[in-house]
């Protein structure tokens, strides 16, 4: 199932999940969908895994957390996020490293300071390998870090590569997809 993309989220510098400059980290690119989710793209590397070949299951978490959380930015033009609260997941397959990974979050309940949102990381079969749930306390971006926005500590990097049309793949069970 293919999806518009209608805005990319911005990076930070050094953060482990979206930092452009942090050698260690995933370098995640976050991209808004026209049908109200948020997906997350990053290629594992060998500094990522648990298991051989396997990608770490608390990388695996970091990644599905914040893309969650990230998805309530577009209804406030990316100046709240969502600060977790709870967070659980099911682990039901391996996720490879010689893939690039996709993840996506949604809201299912969205209250005045809190909101609910599950997600999953989905393989190119289109099966779910890990599904995910929270609970999130809306925060302004400036409330929760010390981000230097003018010197570019925070912004939507733009690269050639850019999707403007997202295939979700065709998710082998809808269920598991909506539920975490």
């Amino acid at each position: 199932m293919n999806v518009k993309v209608t805005g990319k989220q911005p990076n930070a510098r050094m953060c482990f999940v979206c930092g452009i400059e942090n050698r260690f980290g995933l370098k995640s690119r976050f991209y808004d969908l026209e049908n109200g989710e948020t997906m997350a793209i990053f290629q594992p590397v060998r500094e990522h895994q648990g298991y051989p070949g396997r990608l770490h299951g608390g990388i695996a978490a970091s990644i599905l957390d914040e893309t969650i959380g990230r998805a309530i930015m577009p209804a406030y033009s990316n100046n709240v996020w969502g600060v977790t609260v709870e967070f659980s997941m099911r682990l039901r397959k391996p996720v490879p490293l010689d893939k690039e990974v996709r993840v996506i979050g949604r809201i299912t309940k969205d209250g005045k300071r809190f909101f609910e949102g599950s997600g999953e990381i989905v393989l190119e079969d289109g099966s779910v390998a890990i599904a995910g749930k929270g609970r999130y306390l809306k925060m302004p971006i400036d409330k929760i870090a010390d981000l230097d926005v003018d010197g570019g500590e925070w912004q939507v990097v733009k690269e050639m590569n850019d999707p403007t049309v997202i295939d979700l793949f065709p998710i082998a069970d809808e269920s598991d997809r909506r539920q975490g």
